[in-house]
């Protein structure tokens, strides 16, 4: 829908609120959460999540924003700690500028690491940006 609307005119502000909920479990298609005030359970889809769901582990707190009942999105923290379940083995000699390879972490996301990381190390990932940030 579009509005045209005049110089000076005001709007209402939305309403809009923000609640710290913990990623308790999985069920199906849908994400079970539980908000950390009230211990009220509530499902959330991965269209609502977004394109971050592939950083969201159990026992991760997320911040939800709602206008009224409708979930806006869903904030995760700037950065988590995950573990490389799979990637091609590092090689003697490789060093933090040689390059970068794929790595599959434990919720299923990819991310680009250096080529002397090896599977089963835990590294700190930039949600945002998708990068590798450390090893942890």
């Amino acid at each position: 829908m579009e509005k045209t609307f005049r110089a000076g005119e005001t709007l209402p502000q939305a309403s809009l609120e923000k609640s710290t909920m913990q990623h308790t479990y999985k069920e199906g298609d849908e994400f079970v959460f539980m908000d950390m005030e009230t211990y009220e359970e509530g499902r959330l889809t991965r269209a609502q999540i977004g394109d971050r769901v592939k950083y969201l582990k159990e026992g991760m707190e997320v911040e939800v924003i709602k206008w009224g009942e409708q979930v806006l999105g869903v904030e995760l923290p700037k950065s988590v700690v995950l573990e490389i379940i799979q990637t091609d083995p590092g090689l003697k000699g490789d060093t933090a500028t040689g390059g970068s390879k794929p790595a599959t972490l434990e919720t299923g996301a990819i991310v680009m690491v250096p080529l002397f990381i090896s599977q089963g190390e835990r590294i700190k990932v930039d949600t945002q940006e998708d990068k590798y940030i450390s090893r942890e």
